[in-house]
């Protein structure tokens, strides 16, 4: 309610799959409504790769983000889900499919990150030990850009990459400005012409229509 003041017209809350429910989504519904605001709640997914969150010690799984972002959306309510989408447990194939479940939940914003290692982490002490190694710059931006084709069109795109403080990682953008990876990112979809939702072919069934043609 303190956020609710006057020339206030969105607000963004971000939280995980397992911390919602019926009680809270309630309560927003009715705020949004007697105020007039636009309500979007931010969801950690980072993969939907199950296997991936348990390493990742998550204490969630897939299941809980589609109930999460299904519950929302009956309650008129705007889903944000973050992804990593260079994760080193994760294929392509992930990536794809995050895409995928993503577009085929009807989410209505995506924020994508780039994997960043925390110094004094469960992770952190991996990454010292060589026992996981960051994916390559150049295929992380294969991945992104891949991520977008077959993400539907419809669905906004906040962010490309992120980023920490420098003092607290031990691993974090390749040692790159974040925008110039940005750059990056759009020169490679300007000079292969690709573009986000080229491959969102794969609702409405596809498979039906595939026959037909």
């Amino acid at each position: 309610l303190e956020a609710c003041v006057k020339n206030v017209v969105a607000v963004y809350l971000s939280t995980r799959p397992d911390c919602i429910n019926s009680k809270y989504l309630e309560f927003l519904k009715r705020i949004k409504s007697e105020r007039g605001l636009d309500i979007v709640i931010e969801l950690g997914l980072q993969t939907v790769n199950y296997h991936t969150l348990k390493k990742l010690n998550r204490g969630h799984g897939l299941a809980e983000f589609i109930g999460a972002a299904l519950s929302i959306s009956d309650y008129g309510i705007e889903t944000c889900a973050h992804c990593i989408t260079d994760l080193p447990m994760d294929s392509i194939d992930d990536v794809i499919e995050s895409a995928k479940i993503l577009s085929a939940l009807k989410v209505e914003q995506v924020k994508c990150h780039s994997l960043y290692i925390l110094r004094n982490t469960v992770m952190g002490e991996m990454f010292e030990k060589g026992e996981i190694k960051p994916v390559s710059l150049e295929e992380y931006l294969e991945r992104v850009v891949t991520f977008l084709e077959y993400l539907d069109p419809g669905v906004v795109v906040q962010r490309l990459i992120g980023r920490a403080p420098e003092e607290k990682t031990l691993f974090c953008n390749w040692g790159i400005s974040w925008w110039k990876i940005k750059d990056m990112i759009e020169e490679k979809m300007r000079s292969e012409e690709r573009h986000q939702g080229r491959l969102f072919k794969y609702l409405d069934g596809c498979a039906c229509m595939k026959g037909l043609l």
